[in-house]
């Protein structure tokens, strides 16, 4: 009446994430923060010196927090070991909730400099 436990990789399913080691855990980790601390710099040494305004250190910002969020999304979050469809779908998903957004902002700004308020 002894159970036999056969450690199989169907059963654990470690295949699914053989890509992500603990050294590429650190890795990511160090390109976070590297990302991190150039953001640091930039808000607390390069803007308030007048090596940049702040109109250019937001466009900065806004690329280094899109590549904090692949890092995230892709490792952390396992999207990198997905399927490609899987990859795409979310990826357009994400594309077009941004572009929709984008949208609604304009026509609101339109609207409130345009239609009179009564």
């Amino acid at each position: 009446m002894s159970e036999h436990h056969v450690h199989t990789e169907e059963a654990h399913g470690h295949d699914d994430h053989a890509g992500l080691s603990k050294g590429k855990i650190w890795q990511v980790f160090g390109i976070l923060l590297l990302i991190t601390v150039i953001e640091f710099i930039i808000a607390l040494w390069v803007i308030p010196h007048g090596y940049l305004t702040q109109k250019v250190g937001n466009y900065f910002y806004i690329v280094l927090t899109l590549f904090k969020a692949y890092y995230i999304v892709a490792y952390f979050m396992h999207l990198k070991f997905e399927k490609t469809g899987f990859q795409l779908a979310v990826t357009l998903g994400f594309i077009f909730i941004i572009y929709f957004i984008v949208l609604m902002m304009i026509e609101g700004g339109y609207l409130h400099l345009h239609m009179p308020v009564i």
